[in-house]
């Protein structure tokens, strides 16, 4: 019974704190939350959180903060998360459906759940290794010139223009042929297939030399790497709690710039559960400039999101977004 009173402490202080950002004291917990206990069972159960570690008391006040331990004892017994109301989920929906291509998805994404968290959002660009051809289109634009069309499953559009010597007949044979080919498959069993489906043909016929040309700059633009990209919104979140930052905001600041460290650790969270939530939180995180800080990140099919903010962060809220934008995003992107 004490273990649970205390933990109800420990949530007490977690709230408190979050939502005022002054450090804890009894009187405060006695007046705001009915604990159902004495001012002096309260002061014991402190004591005995800030033993274990899971609170302490700054210099400066008689109240106690959460440590990072305080705030994952508090994370991992939240139970579940904070559903969001009717009137959000509509919102979601409505602004996410008017975007009109792929970076309009991720830019609507990262705005709209900083808008949400009141932190930083942070959203990796569908990753391509993962994704699958839906479409190949074939455009004739002169005699000797044809756009190719790529249409992924993740709503990415890439497009290539190749010099081809072609009638109109060729193009709708290759269209078809190469569509039979590639749709369903990844990037890179699709450019296996078209390189296999042009070696295996017969010579001559006629057509042979157009279709082995078509079939090989085709090859090349489904097996081209491009860079994994991230987005960022709500930078100046940061700004309103620089309090919260010991020392200086900087290296928060300065890791925020290095995309290929935050793509890492996305992909490390991912790594543990594709459809969880997970949190990461101040000293847990490996990069030494989000050491002051807490990620919460999940993923959404073919990449990974979440928000980053200080410590004192509304964990519940934070998860239930992150959760309920990935969601949308997810099916929003298989349409």
């Amino acid at each position: 019974m004490s273990e649970e009173r205390r933990l109800d402490v420990l949530r007490a202080i977690v709230q408190d704190y979050v939502a005022t950002s002054e450090p804890v004291g009894s009187k405060a917990l006695l007046d705001r939350h009915q604990l159902g206990v004495s001012a002096a069972t309260i002061r014991n159960d402190m004591a005995a959180l800030e033993e274990e570690g899971l609170i302490s008391a700054p210099h400066t006040s008689a109240g106690r903060v959460p440590t990072d331990a305080g705030y994952r004892r508090f994370v991992d017994r939240l139970g579940h998360m904070k559903p969001l109301s009717k009137s959000e989920r509509s919102a979601i929906e409505t602004f996410l459906q008017q975007a009109v291509d792929l970076d309009d998805v991720v830019d609507r994404t990262v705005r709209l759940l900083s808008s949400l968290t009141n932190q930083v959002a942070v959203m990796q660009y569908p990753t391509i290794g993962r994704a699958t051809v839906r479409h190949l289109e074939l455009v004739s634009l002169a005699e000797a010139r044809v756009m190719a069309v790529m249409i992924l499953s993740t709503g990415r559009v890439e497009e290539r223009i190749l010099n081809l010597e072609h009638t109109e007949d060729d193009l709708a044979g290759l269209k078809a042929a190469f569509n039979e080919l590639v749709v369903g498959r990844t990037r890179a069993d699709a450019a296996d297939a078209v390189v296999a489906w042009a070696d295996a043909r017969p010579v001559p016929p006629a057509d042979n030399s157009t279709s082995a040309q078509a079939a090989h700059l085709v090859a090349d633009l489904l097996a081209e790497e491009r860079e994994d990209r991230l987005a960022l919104a709500g930078r100046a979140h940061l700004a309103r709690s620089v309090h919260d930052f010991p020392g200086s905001i900087g290296p928060v600041l300065d890791a925020l710039e290095e995309h290929v460290v935050l793509l890492r650790l996305i992909q490390q969270m991912q790594a543990e559960g594709e459809d969880a939530v997970f949190v990461r939180i101040g000293g847990e995180n490996s990069v030494q400039g989000l050491r002051n800080t807490s990620i919460v990140s999940t993923g959404y099919g073919a990449g990974g999101i979440g928000v980053l903010g200080p410590t004192r962060m509304d964990y519940a809220t934070s998860m239930a977004a992150v959760r309920a934008v990935a969601r949308y995003v997810s099916d929003l992107l298989e349409q």
